[in-house]
C-alpha cells in the first residue's frame, strides 16, 4: 500500500510500525525520522499541499488529521484516493489510532508492542505525579499575535496529566491572549513556551516576565506535548524531568 502522510506525528508512527518502504509521500514537517526529508517526496506544508504532487505519488491512501489538515485539504484528497482523518484529544485515543493502523497495515505484532509500552509508561508516569502539588501554568504556542493552548486540545490533556492547571481552560482551542492581562485571567505559576510551533527564545520568556510579579518561565519541547504516536514513548521521561526542574 502506497501511502501519503499529511501529519508528522503520525508519519514518524507510520515509519516505527515498520511502513518505511510504504511511505512515498510527506509534509515539510515531518521531521521525524530525519532523513525523510531526503529519501521521500515532500507534498507541502500540513495546511498548504501540493495536489499534482500527491496524484503523481499515485498513493492507495492519504493520512490526515482534523486539527492539522484543513477541511479543504481532507476534501481534494478525497478527489485521489482513500483518506482516513484522525481525531485525537487524549492518549487513548492515540492507542486506538495504533492500533487502527495495525490492523489495515498489516502491522498487528508491532502495534501491540507499541500501544503495551505506551500503557506501561503511563501508568508509571501516573504513579510518579499522583502526590506531586498542582501547578498553575499557561503554555504559548505563538508570539504576535500571543496565543496559547487551551481546552479541548490534545495538549490541555497532556498539561492534566502533568498535574498542570491551564489557566486558559476555560477558552477553547489555541486562542489569542492579552499578555497585559495574564495575572488578571489566571496568574500562572509557572509559563511554559512550546519549542513549536512558535521557536520561542529565552528573550520571549522575559519579555512574558515583565506581565508577572513571580511567574517561572520554562522552554519546553512542544512535541513531547502535542505529539501523539511514538513520541510518547519519550515523553514520559521528559515530564519527570521537567517536574524536577520546577
Amino acid at each position: 500500500m502506497r501511502i501519503v502522510s499529511l501529519v508528522p506525528s503520525q508519519t514518524e508512527l507510520l515509519h516505527d510500525l515498520g511502513l518505511e518502504d510504504q511511505i512515498v509521500g510527506v509534509t515539510k514537517f515531518c521531521v521525524h525520522p530525519l532523513h525523510y526529508k531526503s529519501t521521500k517526496v515532500s507534498v507541502g506544508g500540513t495546511k498548504q499541499i501540493k495536489l499534482e504532487k500527491i496524484k503523481a505519488l499515485k498513493p492507495d491512501i492519504i493520512l490526515c488529521n482534523k486539527e492539522e489538515n484543513t477541511k479543504d485539504i481532507v476534501e481534494a484528497c478525497q478527489e485521489i484516493c482513500k483518506v482516513h482523518v484522525s481525531d485525537l484529544y487524549t492518549i487513548k485515543d492515540t492507542l486506538e489510532l495504533i492500533s487502527f493502523y495495525g490492523d489495515i497495515f498489516n502491522k498487528r505484532a508491532e502495534a501491540k508492542i507499541i500501544v503495551d509500552k505506551i500503557g506501561f509508561l503511563k501508568s508509571d508516569f501516573e504513579s510518579f505525579i499522583k502526590d506531586k502539588e498542582t501547578i498553575k501554568v499557561a503554555y504559548f504556542i505563538w508570539r504576535n499575535p500571543w496565543m496559547v493552548a487551551a481546552n479541548t486540545t490534545f495538549i490541555n490533556y497532556m498539561l492534566k496529566l502533568n498535574k498542570f492547571e491551564n489557566v486558559y481552560a476555560n477558552l477553547e482551542r489555541y486562542p489569542e491572549v492579552d499578555i497585559t492581562k495574564i495575572q488578571q485571567e489566571g496568574d500562572p505559576e509557572v509559563i511554559l513556551l512550546s519549542s513549536e510551533p512558535y521557536p520561542f527564545k529565552d528573550e520571549h520568556a522575559l519579555e512574558l516576565k515583565k506581565y508577572t510579579d513571580y511567574a517561572k518561565t520554562i522552554l519546553v519541547d512542544g512535541e513531547l506535548f502535542s505529539w501523539y504516536g511514538t513520541r510518547l514513548l519519550k515523553a514520559f521521561d521528559y515530564f519527570k524531568d521537567l517536574r524536577v526542574r520546577l
